[in-house]
């Protein structure tokens, strides 16, 4: 452009050196000055154009590569899951009391110990019970002789009918009596009503005791389930034979089962139903102990699967970034669900595409990128 210029000026001072000083020729050339401007400028302008064009096309120069991490896009399992807080929970945990006040005579049992139902884990005194007892069943005895005797002589038609049913009714409520100290004396024998561990025993012997005082706690082990608290408007997703996962935090364990049973009622204080899960007796678990129970309420066994934080937004639509001939290329997406910054592709992708996983955040469509 300079040379042009220079050009130009030349052959201006040419011109009005050939015009000499002519006074009328001065009009003559201030039109060819300022023709030569216009002219001048139509120059710079065009070669701003070409300047441009090429800066567009030429190749030499090496173009600017954005870095970006990638993420090959293979058929996999999603699951989306409930997570509701449960806790274990015995079916047969049993707090075991006496029947009836006394004084603890005896105590079979110790922490650990396995007993079994109708097992007598603690006895009460008794001794005054024996004694009536013992004496109840003489003279119940006598009552039996004399009432056989008196049944001989009746049906030989010897004797009264009242000397028969004397003799009947005394040995009849005897028998009652009996009846009655033998309950007393089963009473005061405190009886495990289940199988399974002793886990506590809050008496002593010679400690005095009566009904609704705890006494020994016997738990079965081997029927524990983990129940948990479902929102009601999860009711037509929760259902009996739905997959679980159970994960205990504080043993570092999951177990992978089926819900057993699903509750028909809905509480009426929190809006929430029960979901039962039963454990295998094996495992230590314990009553009362935190659970996390996750639901699977809807399952695709080949889902392509992105990270939420790589699908963006646009008025058309959502959208996310892929690799192709290593470039970046906008793909429009149809979403599905979404679970632990997981979000299903229903539509949009196929197997093998490379998603930019990372640095996708500053790229256009077409942008070269590097990985």
């Amino acid at each position: 452009m300079k040379t042009i210029t220079t050009q130009v000026l030349i052959g201006l001072i040419v011109f009005l050196s050939a015009c000499g000083g002519d006074k009328d020729s001065l009009k003559i050339m201030t039109e060819k000055r300022d023709s030569l401007k216009k002219v001048m400028a139509g120059v710079e302008t065009e070669i701003a154009k070409l300047e441009e064009e090429i800066a567009k096309k030429d190749t030499s120069k090496k173009e600017k590569k954005k870095t970006v991490e990638l993420l090959a896009l293979v058929p996999q399992n999603f699951n989306n899951y409930i997570d509701i807080q449960g806790k274990v929970d015995a079916d047969e945990n049993v707090s075991v009391n006496a029947e009836m006040p006394g004084t603890v005579s005896k105590v079979n049992v110790q922490l650990g110990d396995q007993v079994s139902t109708g097992q007598v884990l603690a006895e009460l005194d008794s001794k005054a019970l024996q004694q009536g007892i013992a004496e109840i069943q003489n003279s119940l005895e006598l009552a039996n002789t004399l009432f056989e005797k008196q049944k001989n002589l009746w049906e030989q038609k010897i004797g009264t009918e009242v000397q028969f049913l004397g003799a009947k009714n005394q040995k009849e409520s005897l028998e009652k009596r009996m009846a009655s100290m033998q309950e007393q004396l089963r009473m005061s024998k405190i009886i495990s009503p289940i199988n399974g561990i002793v886990d506590a025993v809050d008496v002593k012997l010679g400690q005095a005791t009566m009904p609704g005082l705890p006494a020994i706690r016997v738990v079965n082990m081997n029927s524990l389930k983990v129940k948990g608290e479902v929102a009601e408007s999860y009711l037509s997703k929760v259902k009996s034979g739905n997959e679980v996962v159970v994960i205990f935090p504080d043993m570092m364990d999951t177990v992978r089962t089926k819900i057993a049973y699903v509750a028909k009622v809905i509480s009426p204080l929190n809006r929430t139903f029960t979901a039962t899960v039963n454990l295998d007796g094996k495992k230590e678990y314990h009553p009362n102990m935190i659970a996390i129970m996750k639901i699977i309420d809807y399952s695709n066994p080949k889902a392509f699967a992105v990270p939420v934080s790589t699908i963006q937004k646009a008025q058309e639509g959502d959208f996310i970034f892929i690799a192709e001939n290593k470039k970046a290329k906008k793909v429009k997406v149809k979403t599905g669900r979404t679970y632990n910054g997981n979000t299903e592709i229903l539509e949009g992708l196929k197997e093998g595409d490379q998603l930019i996983s990372k640095g996708f955040q500053e790229l256009n469509e077409g942008d070269i990128i590097k990985y």
